[in-house]
């Protein structure tokens, strides 16, 4: 059985160096190309020499030829990658932030007509992709519900993708009551609202990823919580998705949609 070539985009982020070691130790993948906005002679993995490292994404998928692009960057890198990637006949899986509804209906567009795999997820933990499906299931049984989310200082966005994600799923199917202040010493203190869910964000240093929902009853409140110790902890969902993704006709949004839940 030939090996998955995949190339990572984003490869010098955070994210994107997690990828590279994940799929190193994966026997059926292989990295064929390394893509970054920000390479220089000066940043190049060194134990990596023997794969090409550029900051052109076309000129490395013609070179590489991969089977899947695995995209962590931010909407706009997304965004030009995809376009670029499906066009060529690449699939893509992407967990880049700050996508809109607008982002995901040019996604979806692209990869229908170029018919096309995309597979796009808002958090590849396993506990968190859980965390999605428990919120769908409680959310008919209270009346108020809160997220609170906290990552670090760095995050360029706010509230996070996954948070958002949370929200949107905890309300399809209602919309939650919300008190409404009388009195608001200081502007937004109350957090953002989607369909009556108050959303919060921290930004501090030391945080990796935490998300938190808080659903209140008369009487009771029942809290979800779900931590990233480790970015290590979402390499299985990635992986699962590069081996899936090929089987994907059109755009997928959620892991949980390639993993039963």
């Amino acid at each position: 059985m030939n090996s998955i070539r995949v190339l990572v985009h984003g490869a010098l982020g955070k994210m994107g160096t997690e990828v590279v070691k994940a799929i190193k130790s994966a026997s059926d993948m292989e990295t064929v190309a390394l893509v970054d906005k920000g390479y220089s002679d000066e940043s190049r993995y060194s134990d990596q020499s023997d794969i090409l490292l550029s900051n052109d994404i076309e000129s490395a998928l013609i070179s590489s030829k991969p089977d899947v692009v695995v995209d962590f960057t931010n909407a706009d890198g997304c965004m030009s990658c995809v376009e670029i990637a499906v066009a060529k006949g690449v699939r893509v899986v992407s967990g880049s932030t700050g996508l809109t509804d607008k982002n995901i209906a040019k996604l979806s567009s692209l990869a229908t007509e170029a018919r096309s795999g995309i597979l796009i997820a808002s958090n590849f933990a396993l506990g968190m992709v859980i965390l999605l499906s428990l919120v769908r299931k409680v959310a008919p049984h209270f009346e108020y519900a809160d997220i609170i989310e906290a990552h670090h200082e760095a995050k360029i966005d706010a509230p996070s993708g996954t948070a958002l994600a949370l929200a949107y799923a905890m309300t399809e199917q209602k919309e939650f009551r919300r008190n409404q202040t009388e009195i608001m010493n200081l502007d937004a203190s109350t957090g953002g609202d989607i369909n009556g869910v108050g959303v919060h964000s921290l930004r501090q240093p030391g945080r990796s990823a935490h998300h938190e929902v808080i659903f209140g009853a008369s009487g009771q409140t029942l809290t979800l919580r779900h931590d990233v110790l480790s970015r290590d902890s979402y390499m299985p969902g990635v992986l699962a998705a590069v081996r899936s993704v090929s089987d994907i006709e059109g755009l997928v949004f959620g892991l949980e949609n390639i993993l039963g839940l």
